[in-house]
């Protein structure tokens, strides 16, 4: 994975100015494949176009929901509109509050918006930082902490999930925390796998031999030639973590004050509207199988880095 071009990366005996210059280059790079393999694979195009529409729905849906999510929408004569089927007035029907669904929805992207992209940021980074320490360094360091990753992938992901949430309370940051705790291990794995193969390359030993420190070389010069593979499982990260958000509220250990797509989901199971309202269980469930789609498909077309062969069979 990305070795043409690591042995220009050679240092010369001016690191203040030649070192910034070449991993700023190669990090414009890598940022140039990235893009330039989104716009040429189908697959990334529907994901990129449907990821983008949760964005904006994250970022604008509380100004474009008809309705305020938490109000109990009333009749003229002050009866509270439950369950109401769709109409013009509210186009998803309502809950068994009187609630407005397709406000709710708009305003839920949100939340999971938000605990899928902070859960997969905080999981990849510490995914890489323990997979270059531990590829790196080696030796008891690099036992200690994959023995910490096993220890991780012997965990059951959800029952684990649901315990600590129980403990730490509901809300979004503990959400988040207890999924990062878990999706880290894969990322690490995979980055302690490429920093042994980059350690023993000639741009390394060349750091190595004008005196380069160890964080130096980690984080300047082997950082970069990795970050597609955490860029491919950020993308991966952001859609377990957005089921694992949409289980914990299904399952009632979310936050009741968040509207999410999962507490949406809850709410219509706890009011046994599962069966017969279809309009408030559909869209949510429509909403977060696209989202983990989207993300999956970005993550498909990312892969084509790490495995080149993968272009010729698109």
């Amino acid at each position: 994975m990305g070795t043409d071009g690591n042995q220009t990366e050679v240092l010369n005996s001016q690191p203040g100015t030649s070192h910034r210059f070449t991993v700023t280059d190669r990090l414009s790079k890598q940022l140039s494949e990235i893009t330039g393999l989104l716009r040429a694979n189908r697959m990334g195009q529907i994901g990129v176009t449907l990821l983008f529409v949760f964005v904006l729905m994250g970022l604008f849906g509380r100004y474009l929901a008809p309705h305020d999510p938490n109000a109990i929408n009333r009749a003229a004569d002050g009866s509270a509109l439950r369950l109401m089927e769709p109409s013009l007035t509210h186009p998803l029907g309502t809950t068994n509050l009187g609630r407005d669904v397709a406000s709710q929805v708009l305003v839920g992207a949100r939340v999971s918006l938000l605990i899928g992209f902070l859960a997969a940021f905080v999981s990849v980074f510490i995914g890489v930082n323990i997979g270059l320490i531990s590829g790196y360094f080696g030796g008891w360091v690099d036992d200690g902490l994959m023995r910490l990753a096993d220890i991780a992938y012997g965990l059951p992901f959800l029952p684990f999930v649901l315990v600590l949430v129980f403990l730490l309370g509901p809300s979004l940051w503990s959400i988040v925390i207890v999924i990062s705790l878990i999706l880290w291990r894969s990322t690490a794995r995979v980055i302690r796998s490429q920093v042994l193969s980059h350690k023993q390359r000639p741009y390394v030993e060349s750091a190595r031999a004008i005196g380069a420190s160890d964080l130096r070389i980690m984080y300047r010069h082997i950082l970069p030639n990795v970050l597609p593979l955490a860029f491919l499982y950020g993308s991966f990260s952001v859609a377990w973590a957005v089921i694992a958000e949409a289980s914990i509220s299904f399952l009632g250990f979310g936050d009741p004050s968040m509207t999410s797509w999962g507490q949406m989901l809850f709410d219509a199971y706890t009011a046994g509207a599962v069966r017969f309202a279809w309009w408030w269980v559909v869209p949510p469930g429509i909403c977060i199988m696209l989202m983990v789609m989207s993300v999956f498909f970005i993550g498909r077309a990312l892969e084509q880095l790490t495995n080149p062969e993968l272009r010729h069979s698109e």
